[in-house]
């Protein structure tokens, strides 16, 4: 996946040559399950679509799936199966995990299987984390972390308490709030303030579904010495998928942001925090030249138009 998106980037003229550190941004905004917790959820009405963007959104998605891009078109999977075609993504997917290549792509395909109903694929991404190969570690973890699988924990606790691959840490801790544990907890809300941003970054993108309005005031005095448009992206949408206004508020602005990265982010969280007033600027990004952004926004709307 971070080897697709960086190609796909570089050739858009967004960014530059991307390294291991900024490839996490991929990692983590591409491939979300959006799982409010308590604080998060909205009573906001839901927003009123014309049959024709509604059967435009679908169709974007529909082509996506379809399309030769793996990474967008397991995107446009989830999409789908958010919009209520869970049975159709089945459909689709299932006859393809025999041929999947690797264990980061397998990961991809069996999460949206499992998303989309077929909840006894889990296992496969519990055995990928327990190979010696670490290829798709990274991978497993998100993955079980989004569609709140820990099995017995004992994979993800020793992947929480390793310390070489810092990523593959607050993946594993983050699966791990799925069950409330205490020490995951714990590591994340102290990585907000590691030294390393990048690190950082990855803890308040997981806070912002785990946790809960106490983390709002952290977020915001580490976010204060963040000046870079991207690093502050991750603190700003944490906030709005914690209720926090001027948080909301960055979002829409990312919206129609020139740098692909953060419309790609923005227009997902639009529908995992159900901001309607985001609607307007979503449907301007069915037309983006990027496939992922439209794929998101078609995927947001959707969301948003049931409520």
């Amino acid at each position: 996946m971070l080897e697709d998106q960086s190609r796909r980037f570089r050739q858009l003229g967004h960014v530059g040559q991307f390294d291991m550190h900024k490839l996490i941004f991929v990692l983590l905004v591409t491939c979300w399950v959006p799982v409010l917790n308590a604080e998060q959820k909205s009573s906001a009405p839901s927003l009123k679509l014309s049959p024709e963007v509604r059967a435009r959104c679908l169709k974007e998605l529909r082509t996506t799936m379809r399309s030769d891009e793996f990474w967008p078109s397991i995107h446009a999977a989830e999409g789908l199966t958010l919009a209520g075609q869970g049975k159709e993504v089945r459909a689709f997917l299932a006859p393809k995990l025999a041929d999947v290549p690797d264990d980061q792509k397998r990961c991809g395909v069996v999460r949206e299987l499992v998303r989309a109903g077929d909840v006894k694929q889990g296992k496969i991404m519990l055995d990928i984390l327990d190979k010696k190969d670490d290829f798709g570690h990274v991978h497993a973890a998100e993955s079980l972390y989004k569609i709140k699988q820990v099995g017995n924990g004992k994979a993800l606790t020793r992947a929480m308490r390793q310390t070489k691959n810092p990523t593959l840490r607050l993946m594993a801790a983050g699966a791990m709030t799925r069950k409330n544990n205490k020490e995951a907890f714990a590591l994340l809300r102290e990585s907000v303030n590691d030294k390393k941003l990048d690190n950082a970054r990855i803890a308040v993108w997981l806070l912002g579904r785990v946790g809960d309005k106490s983390d709002i005031s952290s977020l915001k005095k580490r976010m204060a010495s963040i000046d870079d448009p991207f690093a502050r992206c991750y603190f700003e949408h944490a906030l709005a998928a914690l209720g926090d206004k001027s948080g909301q508020a960055a979002l829409l602005r990312n919206l129609t942001s020139k740098d692909a990265r953060l419309r790609v982010y923005a227009a997902t969280f639009a529908g995992d925090v159900k901001l309607t007033a985001a609607g307007p600027a979503l449907i301007k990004l069915l037309d983006d030249e990027n496939i992922d952004v439209r794929a998101r926004a078609a995927q947001s709307l959707l969301v948003l138009s049931r409520g």
